[in-house]
């Protein structure tokens, strides 16, 4: 991915074997420059706008989106969703899931209990001053947009 960043122009020569960071942005431009899924991105300004995104968020499960990959600024912790639960009033959930785990698979309940997946509550999941990208993917159509809303 940084030899394909730095190959497109988008980060500067040397960036390719560094331990700088890859965001949804940068995801994104990869996802396109492989002829991976579709990525809409996707820009709140601040954590608690997520509010104002969930019915697209549901909408993009619903239709048969792929998982969200989410990055932060002030919220450094990346994440990726995987589904959307709302609720009455503005009662709201996300399916969660820690990207930067590996090893052998634990039984689901240990995965959860170490909050490496399981559903968060919207209003708690996020840090209501920190910026957020989404990318929200979608498979691959006859037509391979790259968009940013």
């Amino acid at each position: 991915m940084q030899a394909a960043l730095e190959d497109m122009g988008d980060k500067p020569p040397g960036f390719r074997g560094s331990q700088s960071w890859i965001g949804c942005v940068e995801a994104s431009l990869c996802l396109a420059h492989f002829g991976g899924p579709q990525g809409r991105l996707c820009h709140v300004p601040r954590g608690v706008g997520l509010q104002g995104e969930l019915e697209r968020l549901y909408s993009h499960f619903t239709s048969g989106g792929s998982p969200v990959m989410v990055g932060g600024d002030a919220d450094a912790q990346s994440k990726a969703l995987l589904g959307i639960c709302l609720g009455p009033g503005t009662e709201a959930y996300v399916l969660i899931l820690d990207p930067h785990y590996w090893g052998t698979p634990k039984h689901p309940s240990e995965l959860q209990a170490a909050r490496r997946v399981g559903w968060q509550e919207v209003s708690t999941a996020f840090d209501p001053n920190s910026f957020y990208n989404l990318c929200l993917t979608r498979p691959n159509s006859d037509k391979n947009q790259h968009t940013l809303d």
